[in-house]
């Protein structure tokens, strides 16, 4: 084991965080093994964040699907899908955990801050302080037809929509003092006058004026997160969340780089670099030795990439239905067909896919591949392969230098896939002095190690702004 000398790294005593990320619609969670489980019985939930819990994760995270994806009017078959409301099902694992976070992902485009903000209110006050919410946008009309609202929003607006939200929902988490009820029964009002402040927005998005129903949880808000990569994601993360996402976990520079553009950004918004956290998303692939670690990657990637989802994938690309291809076989012959984006899946923001499956193709006859492989190895490259030990160093450079302050980990085999992290990861990681041994609080912002809300605010009669 590599032991790092303090004097080297600029956070020698950095503690690793560690989510786990229930997704919503997707190919990466292998349903079809005999190993794996049902991915939309609720005992499968109860599972994953038990484990979790007993490997002393900070958080439980379910992802949203707001409609079932489809390819030309029809159902797209290939993918999980199923996810019941995310509110309602962390609801229900309050009730059969102690301690561990529990995340919702719920859309700022579709829902209004009145009702949203309460039933996060709810879950925040019913967990004792263990509910956050992971702030997303929806851009695109597809989604937006299942909705009253209907349409889509341009990518600025939709930002400009969640931060006044944000601000909305944060109002009416704060308008009850912390004093407003009866502190016995011998008081002459059950909720002091005044206390309960009411919350107008009147303007372009919102038409508000209410008086909020509960009272803050012991942890004041539901915690922030925020997955946004684009500049007005960053910034918004920077001005709003307490957690950020990211893509940016599986290659060191490429995660420190990220994680100082993000601390930059919090100075700029005046905020210090220390005040959210950094946790990328990522798969972990844990075998007894490095070879058996990369033969179980290599199965893990043909499980999650079927010839029937390299061919759709593929299809994407070319915008031509492949599924009477060979997905061993060579890559089309034919050029891409470029079509209008339309906003709905199956017309994906490829800015140039002409240029994209020329470099397929150079990569595919230089190395050999099939159009199956060739999807496997040009696709999304967000994991860690290794053996306990090898990644527990591995994640000690991450943690230490600031590359992370954590990963939300998403499980490749449901309900089980937590059990070699729980088991054999995080002993490393403790014996390193990387990872905490116990819970030492109870809430969410706690776990985290997040001070007071970014806003706490309490005036009667007040604007959300």
């Amino acid at each position: 084991m590599t032991r790092t000398d303090p004097a080297d790294v600029p956070f020698p005593n950095a503690q690793l965080h560690f989510g786990v990320f229930f997704q919503g619609v997707n190919h990466w969670t292998i349903w079809s093994d005999p190993s794996s489980g049902s991915q939309i019985d609720p005992e499968s939930y109860r599972r994953v964040a038990r484990a979790a819990e007993r490997g002393l994760f900070d958080a439980f995270f379910l992802g949203e699907g707001l409609r079932l994806r489809e390819v030309d009017g029809r159902i797209h078959d290939l993918d999980v899908a199923g996810r019941p409301d995310a509110i309602t099902q962390l609801a229900a694992l309050a009730a059969q955990t102690d301690r561990i976070g529990l995340v919702s992902t719920s859309n700022t485009t579709f829902n209004e801050p009145a009702d949203l903000a309460r039933r996060l209110s709810g879950l925040d006050l019913l967990s004792g302080g263990r509910a956050g919410w992971n702030v997303v946008t929806t851009d695109n009309a597809w989604t937006g037809a299942n909705f009253r609202r209907g349409g889509y929003l341009d990518h600025a607006d939709r930002y400009r929509r969640a931060e006044r939200f944000l601000t909305v929902a944060r109002a009416i988490w704060d308008g009850w003092s912390d004093d407003a009820v009866a502190g016995g029964t011998d008081a002459p009002y059950w909720s002091a006058p005044g206390s309960v402040a009411r919350v107008r927005e009147h303007g372009g998005q919102f038409d508000v004026d209410l008086a909020p129903t509960l009272p803050r949880s012991v942890q004041g808000h539901p915690v922030i997160f925020q997955a946004g990569d684009s500049a007005e994601g960053r910034d918004f993360a920077a001005r709003n969340a307490d957690v950020i996402f990211s893509a940016h976990g599986t290659e060191f520079d490429d995660a420190l780089a990220f994680a100082t553009d993000i601390r930059n950004r919090l100075r700029a918004a005046g905020r210090p670099a220390d005040d959210l956290r950094i946790l990328p998303g990522t798969e972990m692939i844990i075998g007894a030795t490095e070879e058996d670690a990369r033969e179980k990657a290599r199965w893990v990637r043909f499980a999650q990439v079927t010839p029937a989802t390299a061919l759709n994938v593929a299809g994407l690309l070319w915008n031509i239905d492949l599924s009477d291809r060979d997905a061993d076989g060579p890559l089309p012959a034919e050029d891409p067909v470029i079509v209008e984006n339309t906003g709905a899946f199956g017309a994906r923001r490829i800015a140039d896919p002409r240029a994209v499956v020329a470099e397929w193709r150079a990569k595919a006859e230089a190395n050999g591949w099939s159009l199956r492989e060739t999807v496997i190895a040009l696709g999304p490259q967000r994991g860690h392969v290794g053996t306990p030990s090898g990644l527990a160093d591995k994640f000690a450079r991450f943690a230490r230098h600031g590359a992370v302050d954590g990963f939300n980990i998403t499980p490749y085999l449901i309900p089980d896939g937590l059990d070699d992290i729980v088991d054999l990861l995080v002993p490393e990681l403790q014996e390193r002095g990387l990872y905490r041994t116990a819970y030492t609080g109870g809430t969410l912002r706690e776990h985290l190690g997040l001070r007071p809300p970014l806003t706490h605010r309490h005036g009667a009669g007040r604007r959300a702004g």
